[in-house]
């Protein structure tokens, strides 16, 4: 999960998300609309007996500020809350297990503030099924083949795993940056990700007014998106002034045309 507003476990209850499936939250920065919903859904899970531990990647004053209400209120939850601290003006590693990468974005804010980049590890090769049958290779070999090693028939015979093999799926990018202004350094950081979510607070005629409040306009990101060379872009984080939305896709679209609006709950595929 990245970062966790206050009608979080509303929304995961209407997208039948399983409580017992999150296991990282990565918060961005330490505004209340991304984080004051923290210590009611920890307090849920302690209540539906969650036993798997909690991993929480955020700035050091989170553990903070979190703390003094997990002793009050959460000191019988059955797992435990771990804190994992970042610098925020700092591009790093933050997460990695056996198939994705997290790697910190620094952001321009009002507070310090990071977007994440989720970077899918490559696969391995795909087995011709056919070819294995063909020269009669034993099930015990086909997890070296996999792994790049050559097939040597009981002849002595080197058949080259090119034989045996076709290319991995290629992994998947994602970016994810809110709250920012515009910022060009985050450019080669996201360069040629498959999806990225960029805020876009505003348009273009309150640029004023976003590089006030340290903001994106829908052009903005759009603009980043371009330099990028990203291959999709959603913009969400809107004014409230903006009842009518598609005066922000539309900027954006004028700039980057494959881009669509974020909305509760809707889901893409990349």
């Amino acid at each position: 999960m990245i970062d966790c507003g206050e009608g979080t476990q509303i929304r995961m209850q209407q997208m039948h998300l399983k409580a017992t499936r999150l296991g990282h939250v990565f918060i961005s920065h330490l505004h209340g609309d991304h984080c004051f919903g923290l210590i009611g859904m920890i307090s849920t899970f302690g209540m539906l007996k969650r036993t798997a531990d909690l991993h929480i990647h955020a700035h050091p004053d989170l553990e903070r500020f979190l703390s003094p209400l997990l002793n009050y209120f959460c000191t019988d939850i059955s797992f435990k809350v771990e804190f994992h601290p970042q610098n925020p003006s700092v591009h790093e590693l933050v997460y990695e297990d056996r198939s994705v990468e997290v790697y910190s974005i620094p952001l321009k804010h009002r507070v310090p503030s990071c977007g994440f980049l989720f970077k899918e590890k490559p696969g391995l090769p795909h087995i011709k099924r056919d070819m294995i049958d063909f020269y009669k290779v034993p099930n015990f070999k086909i997890g070296k083949i996999k792994q790049g090693e050559d097939f040597i028939t009981d002849e002595g015979e080197i058949i080259p795993n090119a034989v045996f093999t076709t290319p991995p799926t290629p992994s998947i990018s994602y970016a994810y940056c809110s709250d920012t202004a515009f910022c060009e350094k985050i450019i080669p950081i996201i360069e040629g990700v498959d999806l990225l979510y960029h805020e876009a607070t505003f348009t273009e005629e309150e640029a004023t007014r976003a590089r006030q409040t340290m903001h994106s306009t829908a052009r903005q990101a759009a603009e980043i998106a371009k330099k990028a060379n990203v291959k999709k872009l959603i913009i969400g984080h809107y004014s409230a002034r903006y009842r009518n939305k598609t005066v922000l896709l539309k900027e954006a679209k004028e700039v980057f045309e494959n881009t669509e609006l974020a909305d509760d709950m809707k889901c893409f595929e990349f």
